[in-house]
């Protein structure tokens, strides 16, 4: 906000888009531009203007800042205007450019075309016919020729594989097919990899015997001859083709991977791509895949380590288990291997392309390997060792394991891989997805997760909250007050129930870092023996509420629902949030706060019965309530109910269980400020009622120095009192807001009350009356001088009343009855020639102004220890 303020109002600002809308009206923006004005004017004004005359300055500056701003909008839309019809005509003449060359490019292929359709199929030219057939005679010769040498080929393959089928079935030799493959040449592989494909086939047809009966180790297989024997038969098949047929593929596959790694070993890529492409036409290439994968050295070297125990600074678990430490990351030996798996895998991407035909395929199954293998492992090993630390450890190292996980996802994504540098597959993109899913899927079965978390916080809020629990289990045992229980057996208390907290924490199955943990929040100090614990006393703070702890409470609830929201898989944000909301009513709100607001009313409640000063010292507490209880419900309207937009139920049943909540917090305060206005009031009439009956009567020799008083001392102990129930009204109760304007409003009037009572019951004299103006103006002068209603403490308010009280008791019966008519002929009432008609139109007057009816100033009067004299008898007569 700038320093230096206009003295005019700011006009009003425009743009282009402000005009350029379809809603623009002249006539409602004018108005707009009028109605502008006039609100800041009535603003300048204030609500005191009355009828003053209509000053078009502000309008007139108003419509000239607009006119200016008109101008200047104006001058830039002529300069786009002129801008935008510079690039049309250089648009339009660049486009008229390119059609005529376009035009000539498709003229000159027309031409061409029809040229060429001429020499084709020309009839009309000498020698068209002639040229036509030739061109004819051409195309099909071409065909011709090529669907022969496919003739050929096929022919050609026929013809050999029947030679390979003759050797096999009636010599028993493959000598054929093992020369194609000794050939050297990845195409005669190829070839040799389909005819083994097509001998099986073969056999499986012809040879059925072979394929029918078990394989086993017998003189004769399958109801054949042994293969150096012979048997006559008809139909010629005395070999077990299947089994020469099966060791050749098994030579041939073994050969192929052999050269395979060979090449893989050398870097010949192109060498690897042709063993993986005959393998791959051969059984699918399952094996030269596997034996990529699992001879890899990413996985021999992983396969060594993986077993290595989960070490790391011992400091840096501590302060994973520490709810108020910032989390500290990955585990470093996990994200040393997600660094090494995010190189290796880039690298190994490349290579995948260049040596295999189907590499997405392949990067699918390495990967597979690397996340369910490698970081599975590791992931599980870590997720193990923080379990053993604490559960919030594990809470966090599934956080910060998940982001690191996830952020290698990303990057993978970002850089490729076979697609480098072009945008990553959708196919790899999925297996990714996959694969980081299905690494957490077991810590999120159900409602796991959640229920981890709401333990984790139930542990951490009740240990933070041990002191006060067990303060306020005490105060409810105890016959005391609430400040009186504090010294009585404190130490043995606390004692008592620390050693009953680590007796459940080491029946638990707490680790030691932990039980170390919970202890430290508890703020209870933790000795090397945890038998012989050190002497902790309670404090009157341990029963108050401290804003610092709820702030922790919330900052701990935050980080879970981030945590929560960073790890969800499924669409149960909803019901987490509710869980969460119901643990933090039930810990915060009902075991926190209403705690403290239960303690304070009963210690009220005490003190009702006004046998000694009233002790307030319960009263700070509602100040911290109130901050606490802020605090709790932005934290819910903020951060939870949002986060259960996604259904409409949750949402109305987390919202009815806060306003629930919130109501009986404010019903709490409500009536502990109901309580100190009691107490307060009781105690001021107790005070009141040892007035003596002689202050206000004094002896003629005691009148000088008497009169020399500021105030009696009954007057003096009430406004001391009242003084000091101010200063802890206000250093306890929030200044914003209206609690504290009505609580000191309510005291304000029940002493006011208390005050015109009491002056009622002393017969006053002369002297003494000087003595009543005096007591009545201190009072008036400090009530008003709170920060209560201004209509009461205002000119004319209730609270002057007290002044007008102490003045009926020094003025004289003259002035006494002037006082009573004078506002009825101020007013402008008929007096008459009936006294009594006037002096009653009087009254009235003054008793709605001052709050006096007739009666009670009857009262004061009589108290008047002249009230007895002719002249005042017939005064008190005139009073109706």
């Amino acid at each position: 906000m700038s320093a230096n303020r206009s003295v005019f109002p700011k006009g009003p600002s425009f743009t282009l888009e402000d005009f350029s809308s379809r809603d623009y009206i002249v006539k409602e923006f004018i108005e707009t531009l009028s109605d502008s004005a006039a609100s800041n004017r009535r603003s300048t004004l204030g609500p005191a203007s009355g009828n003053q005359p209509f000053d078009p300055k502000p309008l007139i500056r108003t419509f000239e800042h607009a006119q200016r701003r008109l101008g200047e909008l104006s001058g830039d839309l002529e300069i786009k205007e002129n801008e935008l019809s510079a690039a049309v005509r250089r648009a339009e003449a660049q486009h008229s450019q390119n059609l005529n060359t376009l035009g000539g490019k498709l003229k000159q292929a027309i031409e061409s075309f029809q040229q060429l359709d001429t020499s084709l199929h020309s009839s009309g030219l000498p020698g068209g016919e002639l040229a036509g057939a030739t061109g004819n005679m051409a195309v099909e010769t071409g065909k011709r020729l090529e669907e022969l040498d496919r003739q050929r080929r096929r022919a050609l393959d026929t013809h050999f594989l029947l030679e390979c089928w003759d050797g096999v079935s009636n010599r028993g030799e493959i000598t054929l097919l093992e020369n194609l493959r000794r050939s050297g040449s990845g195409e005669a592989k190829v070839r040799s990899a389909h005819i083994a494909r097509q001998l099986l086939r073969i056999s499986q047809r012809l040879d059925q015997k072979s394929w029918n009966e078990s394989r086993g180790n017998k003189p004769y297989k399958n109801g054949h001859a042994a293969p150096n024997s012979t048997v006559d038969g008809a139909n010629g098949s005395q070999w077990n083709t299947r089994e020469i047929i099966e060791k050749f593929s098994e030579t041939l596959e073994k050969d192929l991977l052999k050269q395979f790694d060979d090449f893989y070993r050398k870097a010949n890529f192109e060498g690897m791509k042709d063993c993986a492409t005959v393998l791959q036409d051969f059984n699918g290439g399952a094996s030269v895949v596997a034996l990529f994968v699992n001879q890899h050295q990413f996985f021999i070297d992983r396969s060594q380590l993986v077993t290595d125990e989960v070490g790391g600074d011992p400091e840096t678990w501590e302060k994973l288990a520490d709810p108020d430490a910032e989390p500290p990351g990955a585990e470093p030996s996990l994200q040393s291997l997600i660094d090494e798996v995010r190189v290796v895998v880039q690298e190994e991407s490349a290579i995948i392309k260049r040596a295999f035909p189907n590499y997405e395929q392949v990067l699918g199954k390495f990967l597979q390997r690397v996340f369910q293998q490698s970081i599975q492992q590791r992931l599980e090993m870590v997720l193990e060792k923080a379990n053993n630390v604490s559960p919030l450890a594990f809470l966090r190292s599934l956080q910060s394991s998940r982001s690191a996980i996830s952020t290698l996802v990303d990057e993978l994504k970002t850089h490729g891989l076979t697609e480098h540098p072009e945008t990553i597959s959708s196919q790899t993109s999925l297996i990714l997805d996959q694969q980081l899913e299905d690494l957490f899927v077991p810590y999120f079965v159900g409602s796991s997760y959640i229920e981890r978390e709401k333990r984790t916080l139930e542990e951490l809020y009740t240990s933070l909250l041990f002191k006060f629990t067990t303060f306020h289990g005490r105060r409810k045992k105890a016959a005391n007050t609430f400040m009186a229980s504090l010294s009585k057996s404190g130490s043995e208390l606390l004692a008592s129930a620390r050693e009953a907290y680590i007796s459940r924490l080491e029946s638990s199955e707490h680790s030691a870092t932990q039980k170390r943990v919970l202890i430290q929040v508890a703020d209870l100090k933790e000795s090397n023996d945890l038998a012989r614990p050190n002497e902790v006393t309670f404090t009157e703070e341990d029963g108050q509420p401290i804003i610092f702890y709820a702030k922790r409470m919330l900052k701990w609830l935050a980080e879970a629902v981030g945590r929560g929201l960073e790890l969800s898989m499924n669409n149960e944000t909803p019901k987490d949030m509710l869980t969460l909301l119901n643990l933090l009513l039930s810990m915060m709100g009902e075991g926190y706060l209403e705690v403290c607001l239960d303690a304070a009313l009963e210690a009220a409640a005490t003190q009702e019965l006004g046998k000694v000063e009233p002790d307030f010292a319960f009263l700070p507490a509602v100040r911290d309530s109130i901050s606490i209880a802020n605090l709790m419900v932005m934290c819910i309207k903020t951060l939870l109910i949002p986060l259960a937009a996604g259904s409409v139920t949750i949402r109305r049943d987390m919202e009815k269980k806060t306003n629930l909540a919130t109501i009986r917090v404010e019903e709490k305060i409500n009536m502990i400020q109901q309580k100190v206005i009691d107490i307060t009031l009781i105690w001021v009439g107790k005070v009141l009622s040892s007035q003596k009956k002689n202050d206000f009567r004094p002896k003629e020799g005691d009148s000088t120095a008497w009169l020399e008083k500021l105030q009696t001392p009954t007057c003096a102990s009430v406004c001391a009192f009242l003084t000091r129930v101010h200063k802890v009204a206000v250093q306890s109760l929030p200044a914003s807001g209206t609690n504290l304007l009505q609580l000191l409003t309510e005291i304000a009037l029940g002493t006011r009350s208390l005050l015109l009572e009491h002056f009622k019951r002393f017969v006053v004299n002369g002297p003494g009356g000087l003595m009543v103006t005096k007591d009545m103006t201190q009072y008036a002068n400090l009530l008003k001088s709170w920060d209560i209603d201004d209509q009461i403490r205002a000119a004319g308010g209730m609270l002057d009343v007290l002044l007008e009280v102490g003045s009926l008791f020094v003025i004289g019966p003259e002035a006494l009855r002037e006082r009573i008519r004078g506002p009825a002929n101020s007013s402008g009432g008929r007096s008459g020639n009936n006294p009594g008609a006037a002096s009653g139109r009087g009254l009235g007057v003054t008793g709605t102004e001052a709050g006096l009816g007739s009666q009670d100033v009857r009262a004061y009067v009589c108290r008047r220890e002249d009230s007895n004299t002719p002249v005042m008898q017939q005064m008190l007569t005139s009073i109706v």
